[in-house]
C-alpha cells in the first residue's frame, strides 16, 4: 500500500475505514468486492418513499453528461470554441489586475535607447496599443480550470489535434501526450500565459493552419524527431511576446493597422520556420535549446519573411501542393522541400553532443 494513504481502525477494529484511496487501489484490495458481497447479504428492514422515489429518478437517467476536471462543462457541452468567441471572453471580463503587471515595450537606456530611436523599428500607432495592450495581458492570465470558456478552449484543443468527439478531464495523463509535461497544462504556461492556449486555439480552429498544425503534431511524435508539441508551442508564444515588446512586429500592425492578427500569424510563421528546420536539419529534442534561441534572433529579425514565408506555404497548401512531412515525395527524391519557397535561412547551431 503507497505512502500516500494509510488504513486506519476504530477502537474496536472491527471497520477498516480507507481514506483517500483512489477507485483503481480499491479494485486491486478487492475492497470493491468485498463492499458489494456485504451489500448483496444486507437487506433494509423499511424502505422509506425517499429511497424509492430516487431510486426511480436514477433509473430514468438515460445519460450522464461527462465532466471535465472536477467541474461539468454545463454550458454548451461537448461545443468547440473558435478563436474569435474565446477572444471575446477576454475582451468582456475584468482584466484589471492583470493589465497592472505589464510592460508593453521594452525599456532602453544609454546607447541601446539611441540605437533603437535611430535604426529601430517605428513605435506602435497610438490607436493600436489597446490592442496591443489586451495582447500581452491575456499573457499574463493563468489557466482557470472552473472558467468553463478556459475548458472549452483546452477541450478544443484535445480534439482537433487527436480526432477525439469526446471531452476529456482538464487533468490527466492524455495532457503529455499532446506535449505538456504533465497531467496538469496550467503549470507549462509561464511566460506567456493564457496567450499560449489561444494560439494553439488559433492554430487548430483556422482552416487554413489547421491542416499545418496536424502535420507539426505528427510530426512532433516522430520515433526519433519527437518533441513536446504544446511545450515547442509555449515557447513560440514567449517569442512572439517578446517579438511584440521589443516593437519588431510595429511595422507589420501599423501596416495592417491591427496588433491581433499579426501576431497569430507571426506565431504560425515561425513553428512553421521551427517544423521545417527541425525536420530538414533531422534535429531531436537534444537540440531544442539550441534550435529555439536561433530561431528568437531569426523571428525578431526578419519577421516579414517569415509572415511571406507563411503566406506562400498556405497557399500552396490550399493547392494541395506542399506539405511539411510529405515534401520530399511529391517533390521527388533529389528535389528539396519547399522549392518555391524562401526560408529565413538556416540555424547555425554549433556542433554538440548530446
Amino acid at each position: 500500500m503507497s505512502a500516500g494513504y494509510s488504513p486506519s481502525y476504530d477502537n474496536d477494529k472491527s471497520v477498516l475505514a480507507f481514506r483517500g484511496i483512489p477507485i483503481s487501489e480499491l479494485k486491486n484490495h478487492g475492497i470493491l468486492q468485498a463492499l458489494t458481497t456485504e451489500a448483496n447479504e444486507w437487506e433494509p428492514r423499511v424502505v422509506s418513499t425517499e429511497v424509492v422515489r430516487a431510486q426511480e429518478e436514477w433509473e430514468a437517467v438515460d445519460t450522464i453528461q461527462p465532466e471535465t476536471g472536477s467541474q461539468a462543462n454545463s454550458e454548451q457541452p461537448g461545443q468547440l470554441i473558435s478563436f474569435s468567441e474565446a477572444l471575446q471572453h477576454f475582451q468582456t471580463v475584468d482584466l484589471s489586475s492583470f493589465k497592472k503587471r505589464i510592460q508593453p515595450t521594452i525599456r532602453r537606456t544609454g546607447l541601446a535607447a539611441l540605437r533603437h530611436y535611430l535604426f529601430g523599428p517605428p513605435k506602435l500607432h497610438q490607436g493600436l496599443r489597446e490592442e496591443r495592450d489586451l495582447v500581452l495581458t491575456i499573457a499574463q492570465c493563468g489557466l482557470d480550470s472552473q472558467d468553463p470558456v478556459h475548458g472549452r478552449v483546452l477541450q478544443t484543443i484535445y480534439k482537433k489535434l487527436t480526432g477525439s468527439k469526446f471531452d476529456c478531464a482538464l487533468h490527466g495523463d492524455h495532457w503529455e501526450d499532446l506535449g505538456f509535461q504533465g497531467a496538469n497544462p496550467a503549470t507549462d504556461l509561464r511566460g506567456a500565459g493564457f496567450l499560449a492556449l489561444l494560439h494553439l486555439l488559433y492554430l487548430v480552429m483556422d482552416s487554413k493552419t489547421l491542416l499545418m498544425a496536424q502535420e507539426i503534431f505528427r510530426l512532433s511524435r516522430h520515433h526519433i524527431q519527437q518533441f513536446p508539441f504544446c511545450l515547442m508551442s509555449v515557447n513560440i508564444t514567449h517569442i512572439a511576446i517578446q517579438a511584440l515588446r521589443e516593437e519588431c512586429l510595429s511595422r507589420e500592425c501599423n501596416r495592417q493597422q491591427k496588433v491581433i492578427p499579426v501576431v497569430n500569424s507571426f506565431y504560425a510563421a515561425t513553428f512553421l520556420h521551427l517544423a521545417h528546420v527541425w525536420r530538414t536539419q533531422r534535429k531531436t529534442i537534444s537540440d531544442s535549446s539550441f534550435v529555439l534561441k536561433d530561431l528568437e534572433v531569426l523571428a525578431k529579425k526578419s519577421p516579414r519573411r517569415l509572415l511571406k514565408t507563411l503566406e506562400l506555404y498556405l497557399a500552396r497548401v490550399s493547392k494541395g501542393q506542399a506539405s511539411l512531412l510529405g515534401a520530399q515525395k511529391c517533390c521527388g527524391p533529389e528535389a528539396p522541400p519547399f522549392k518555391d519557397l524562401t526560408f529565413t535561412g538556416r540555424s547555425d547551431l554549433q556542433p554538440h553532443s548530446s
